[in-house]
């Protein structure tokens, strides 16, 4: 019996902290855990007592990358525990916002985390050094994202210009204009991005995913819509925890949510991809044909091409929404006079998946119990499941490159552990 482990301290190309440890005895794959060993940071616990109104800005704080999700979430779910509804200009804002975030998380991971694995570099910097042309062009997209979150919300990072029942100040329309010019500019470098990822090479791979986002019937899902998934399910995000389950598990910190019975499935951009292709905007879709994108992609390392494909989208809906912009009499809708306690539930789509989140109020509007589930504990077990089969296929490949493609494996799903940029040690032990 022979046995060797294989460390990688320090991986910065995904956000957050954690091991891989893979178990093969002979020609079989004994055990996989993705282990997810930072601290629990106890947000949940943290807003109990708390003001339904300060749950955007607190939750926010859950994530540097994707801050707009996760006030959307807490902003529509307080919203339906409270009866209110928010629609018009200050919906199309919402929207507007959320472009923002979505353009420069996806063009983070793409350009920053993801490229250098396809064009055989351990990291962006050294990237930067024989394709200057392809950092540039992912540093001005992320800029362009940035810019408009920071109009829109106040600043780019954890932006302060969100409240529950819209904005605390909606834009002059001249502000927005100004961001006209960038934003036309980002949407050539987009369709750039997605030519560029479509020519990438690709490991030929398939899986059975099953697929889970929210699809609207009239746009691509970001702030409503109900929840899909590819095997049947259709259902309001009030029944979320009625059809999923969170689970612990012995060798991470974060919980796995699963289909109730165990089922793994997929959140994220191939999920939405798949279940809302023909909602793209025209732009978008004429560009998915011309690059010869199929309607449902299952090879988990062509994601980059559709997270690719959801930055052209952002840069065509912001255009879209600036094109009639005008700014609202009120800059959010007022909660009401009177509540006697209640709950809401919400979920909305980050850039890495389905964010949920649900709420306890009492008559004095406290938050009495939350509860949030994000992408990537979504995703954790079907990651688990996507290493597993890996392995089954290259199990007598060397160590060196059984590390080198699980690590690759992980970051096509983009997982946002923490806001930290070290992410895998991987152990493999052999029999």
């Amino acid at each position: 019996m022979t046995e060797r482990t294989i460390a990688v301290d320090y991986l910065a190309r995904v956000e957050g902290e954690g091991a891989l440890r893979a178990r093969l005895d002979g020609d079989r794959v004994e055990e996989v855990e993705l282990r997810i060993f930072e601290p629990p940071r106890f947000f949940e616990a943290l807003l109990r007592g708390r003001s339904f109104e300060e749950a955007p800005d607190l939750t926010a704080r859950i994530c540097g990358i994707c801050p707009v999700a996760y006030q959307m979430s807490a902003s529509h779910a307080m919203e339906s525990a409270l009866g209110m509804h928010v629609t018009g200009t200050l919906r199309e804002l919402r929207r507007l916002l959320y472009c923002g975030e979505w353009i420069e998380s996806h063009s983070l991971h793409i350009y920053l985390l993801h490229a250098p694995d396809f064009l055989g570099f351990p990291d962006a910097v050294r990237m930067a050094k024989e394709f200057p042309e392809v950092v540039a062009r992912g540093l001005s997209l992320k800029r362009a994202g940035n810019h408009l979150m920071e109009v829109l919300g106040g600043r780019e990072i954890h932006p302060v210009n969100v409240r529950v029942g819209g904005f605390y100040r909606a834009p002059e329309r001249e502000e927005l204009e100004a961001l006209r010019p960038e934003l036309e500019k980002a949407l050539g470098l987009a369709a750039e991005t997605v030519r560029f990822a479509s020519g990438l090479e690709f490991p030929d791979v398939e899986e059975d995913y099953e697929f889970v986002s929210l699809v609207h019937p009239d746009e691509y899902p970001m702030n409503e819509g109900l929840i899909r998934s590819s095997r049947g399910l259709e259902i309001p995000a009030a029944r979320y925890e009625e059809e999923f389950e969170e689970l612990q598990v012995p060798h991470s910190n974060a919980l796995h949510s699963v289909r109730r019975g165990g089922g793994s499935y997929l959140v994220g951009p191939m999920a939405r991809y798949a279940l809302n292709r023909t909602r793209l905007l025209p732009k978008t879709r004429a560009l998915a044909n011309d690059v010869g994108l199929e309607p449902v992609v299952t090879n988990p390392a062509r994601s980059i091409i559709v997270r690719s494909l959801e930055v052209h989208y952002a840069c065509e809906e912001a255009l879209r929404i600036l094109s009639t912009y005008r700014r609202p009499e009120a800059a959010f809708v007022p909660p009401p006079a009177t509540f006697e306690g209640g709950s809401g539930a919400a979920a909305t789509e980050a850039p890495r998946g389905l964010l949920y989140h649900r709420y306890e109020l009492s008559r004095e509007r406290l938050i009495e119990r939350a509860r949030i589930v994000a992408p990537t504990s979504q995703n954790q077990k079907r990651i688990e499941d996507d290493l597993r089969h890996l392995l089954e296929r290259q199990i007598r490949a060397d160590d060196a490159t059984l590390t080198d493609a699980c690590e690759r494996a992980i970051r096509h799903h983009d997982p946002c552990i923490s806001c930290a940029t070290h992410f895998l040690t991987l152990e493999v032990d052999r029999r």
